[in-house]
């Protein structure tokens, strides 16, 4: 626990036009936390020890606030700690003149914004990090809703009318304690958090965005012939229709939907680029300027942030994606009737040592089931990981295991680090996600002599995609320059696939579990298989696309078993009390295909 020094009086206190407005207390705290982290005046002349315990309290004070902003709750608690101490010290805020800053005695005159903060306070105080997703199961806030704009579909979205009816359920007197706690949290976030989303991006939720909807302040020509908009006025159209702000944009993923939370805002494009120009710059990954309008990095607490910005892209956004460690587990993210068919196949896929891709599209995941799976590979097997961000956090999960993880940087490309991993003694090798050629044809050559075996994630819609984009990778970076032997490269390392998929209500399951079946022998046409496409040209593939598992109306089934090449090296990869369950597990499922 780090010591604090008493704030008292040392920063005068200014006389404000309305002393309790939050600018006013913003401003007043602001003033008084650099001169507390700075050297004062009257520190001359006074004793070494005393010296050196004030000159560790500012090393300190200078250390949180650097370090608040970038997703660190300890620093953030610590922060909120000196708030709270001017407030009470330095402000004389008191139990008679809180409500001056919020109009808690009136309830009906607070904001929407007020409203939430109190909700979210009190649910908080009863279940931590859980109360926003309790908040929505409760009043069923992730229900769709009829869309204003477009005739025939719908959205999900949390708006004001929700907020002031779960206002009037929830509201209860609160104490002078709680009317403090709300009130320092609302200064921190406006002068270090992240604004509106500052609480938010603590909850369990999958992530949470901004400034990603909207009209932008920004390439609009005909915003200037309506009003100022950088000042806050509202961008009209020729009927005088008020258009809703890129800084009032605020959205949630949650569940798998994409839920808009449309009573809150940032209040001013300038709140929204301030929080844009914070929230990615844990461990100083370097610049976000004109000329680099994007940046992708991780936060304190492991969540994935991407932050973009004019002229890149049309606005000012940023995406922060928290990846849910507590549920990587494969129990918990497979559901469904006969769930435990492809929790068992994808334990033994891992056991068995099989080269497998996940695939599906953003936001069906890919990466928290990669993390589960990780759990199934044997302890005794050295990790390394290629990520384009540190998001997967193994060594938070599995603290214990030999796990190194790599990331492209500034000068380390993907590729070198790549590279870098076979001389690193790795016996597995996992890559966040395939989305370069270059990082698609290394992939395919360490999965051949490299490792034992190498997971990776893939945006492929289709195995047939999937094929086809990594032997096209091959053929890009000029490894082949042959079709057919392309393709058949990476058919030889493809073990299995697992496509995920999330449907419009956003819940995600395991669409297939596909197994590529290499075709043995040469190229003579006893072991090719021609498919035609739609447009009537022919192709030879060299693999059969041998589904194993499927989804159906709500359950999972069988399809087609194992091939025996496969069966016969998963069991050789495993212990032999593994290799035993395993049989049992396919007589269970496949009693025709060994025999039984």
């Amino acid at each position: 626990m780090r010591a604090r020094s008493s704030v008292g009086t040392q920063t005068k206190i200014k006389n404000f036009a309305d002393r309790y407005s939050f600018p006013a207390l913003i401003s007043y705290v602001k003033q008084s936390l650099y001169e507390l982290s700075r050297l004062g005046t009257n520190d001359w002349g006074m004793s070494e020890q005393l010296w050196e315990r004030r000159t560790k309290t500012r090393t300190e004070l200078r250390q949180a606030l650097r370090g608040c902003s970038f997703g660190d709750k300890n620093d953030k608690q610590y922060v909120k700690s000196y708030i709270r101490d001017l407030l009470l010290n330095g402000y004389d805020v008191n139990e008679e003149n809180i409500d001056k800053i919020l109009p808690f005695h009136d309830p009906d005159k607070l904001t929407v914004q007020d409203r939430f903060d109190i909700i979210l306070y009190i649910f908080i105080l009863k279940h931590g990090e859980e109360a926003l997703p309790t908040l929505i199961e409760t009043y069923e806030l992730d229900t769709p809703k009829s869309s204003i704009d477009e005739d025939g579909t719908y959205t999900y979205d949390i708006d004001e009318g929700d907020i002031d009816h779960i206002f009037y359920m929830e509201y209860r007197p609160l104490s002078f304690v709680e009317k403090l706690d709300i009130v320092v949290q609302r200064i921190y976030q406006e002068y270090k958090g992240f604004s509106v989303v500052d609480e938010i991006r603590e909850q369990r939720i999958d992530g949470v965005s901004g400034g990603v909807s909207g009209v932008s302040d920004t390439g609009a020509g005909w915003l200037e012939k309506q009003g100022d908009f950088s000042l806050g006025d509202p961008p009209l159209d020729e009927d005088g229709k008020v258009y809703s702000r890129a800084c009032d944009s605020v959205w949630i993923f949650y569940k798998g939907k994409s839920v808009r939370l449309s009573f809150l805002s940032f209040g001013s494009p300038f709140e929204l680029k301030r929080v844009c120009q914070n929230i990615y710059k844990f461990n100083l990954p370097g610049q976000l300027s004109e000329a680099n309008g994007y940046k992708v990095n991780e936060m304190k607490d492991g969540s994935r942030v991407v932050v973009v910005r004019p002229p890149f892209s049309e606005s000012w956004a940023f995406f922060v994606r928290k990846f849910d460690v507590k549920g990587a587990v494969l129990e918990q993210l497979i559901q469904g009737e006969n769930a435990q068919l492809p929790i068992n196949l994808l334990k033994y896929l891992m056991k068995g040592s099989r080269i497998t891709s996940i695939t599906g599209s953003q936001g069906s995941g890919k990466t928290t089931l990669l993390m589960a799976m990780i759990k199934h590979i044997y302890a005794s097997y050295t990790l390394r990981v290629q990520e384009m961000s540190f998001e997967l956090n193994l060594r938070k999960m599995y603290s214990s295991r030999n796990i190194l993880s790599f990331r492209e940087t500034e000068y380390v490309t993907g590729q070198a680090g790549l590279d870098l991993q076979k001389k690193t003694d790795g016996t597995v090798n996992i890559l966040g996600e395939v989305s370069t050629d270059e990082v698609a044809s290394w992939m395919v050559q360490m999965a051949q002599v490299a490792s034992l075996f190498t997971l990776f994630t893939h945006h492929a819609k289709t195995f047939r995609d999937l094929m086809e984009s990594l032997r096209n990778s091959l053929l890009k970076t000029g490894m082949f320059r042959d079709e057919r032997i392309a393709e058949l490269q990476v058919a030889s390392v493809i073990d299995f696939d697992v496509h995920l998929r999330r449907d419009i209500s956003g819940q995600r399951y395991i669409e297939r579990i596909t197994e590529c079946s290499r075709k043995e022998g040469t190229w003579g046409e006893e072991t090719q298989a021609i498919n035609v496409n739609c447009s009537g040209h022919s192709a030879i593939r060299g693999y059969e696309e041998r589904v194993i598992i499927e989804y159906k109306n709500g359950a999972y089934v069988t399809v087609q078993p194992i091939s025996d090449r496969c069966r016969e090296e998963m069991t050789r990869e495993m212990v032999p009390e593994d290799a035993e369950r395993f049989d049992k597990f396919l007589q269970a499922y496949w009693r025709e295909y060994i025999g039984a």
